[in-house]
């Protein structure tokens, strides 16, 4: 029981280490550095606004986190960007969360085999969120995905 608690601490406190470097995406959008490393500050700051800010189930948390995961890595992966965007939202009945990075370049959801070893990122997206979608903008695009949660 120690040792979860101590580990609980330690997530505490690298969560509350990148909402100082990088800002509360719920206040509004937080610039990341288009680097693989990344992936794991929006992961700290998702788990950290859903779970702890937000306290949603830690289940639902796993998911957003593993999601975020998946647009960061296309967004640093595919779009060639020095940086991008991070929000999150928390609406009657919903979580929002948004990737937003300077490519116009459309994503893809491709059928995925059992074999495969890469492109299973939107596929996970739309297969655990309730909706997902991207809006182009006039110098990019947003990426984001929505997934129901229970209002107390």
């Amino acid at each position: 029981m120690a040792a979860v608690r101590r580990l609980s601490t330690v997530e505490d406190d690298l969560g509350q280490g990148a909402l100082e470097l990088f800002g509360d995406p719920t206040l509004g959008e937080v610039q990341l550095p288009s680097r693989p490393e990344s992936a794991v500050a929006a992961r700290r700051l998702t788990r950290t606004v859903v779970l702890r800010q937000w306290g949603l189930s830690a289940q639902l948390t796993e998911h957003a986190v593993l999601l975020v995961s998946e647009l960061v890595g296309n967004a640093v992966r595919h779009t060639g960007a020095r940086s991008f965007g991070l929000r999150m939202e928390r609406r009657r009945g919903w979580l929002r969360i948004e990737v937003r990075d300077p490519s116009r370049g459309l994503p893809c959801l491709m059928p995925v085999h059992e074999l495969d070893i890469s492109g299973r990122g939107l596929f996970l997206v739309d297969k655990l969120s309730d909706r997902w979608g991207v809006d182009l903008l006039a110098r990019g695009k947003t990426t984001w995905f929505e997934m129901r949660v229970a209002d107390r």
